[in-house]
């Protein structure tokens, strides 16, 4: 399976970050947060309105539909 955007991405499916492409505060913001390439990623719980939340180095981060929509991610087999 190649990449896919992590608002695509599976409730408790286990991901890795391959590509984030955002504009450079918002990536930047990320990257400090813990979001870089080749971090593990599970979404947790999907909202209506896009937003979702995911499990990110064991902190629960809530990312808007314009973020995840630009992090590209890859699924890891078990």
């Amino acid at each position: 399976m190649g990449n896919i955007s992590l608002f695509e991405a599976q409730l408790n499916k286990e991901y890795t970050v391959e590509n984030i492409l955002l504009e450079n505060p918002v990536s930047r913001r990320l990257e400090a947060l813990g979001v870089n390439e080749g971090t593990p990623i599970v979404v947790m719980t999907r909202k209506k309105s896009g937003a979702l939340i995911a499990k990110i180095r064991g902190t629960r981060l809530a990312l808007g539909k314009h973020i995840t929509s630009n992090i590209e991610v890859k699924e890891v087999k078990a």
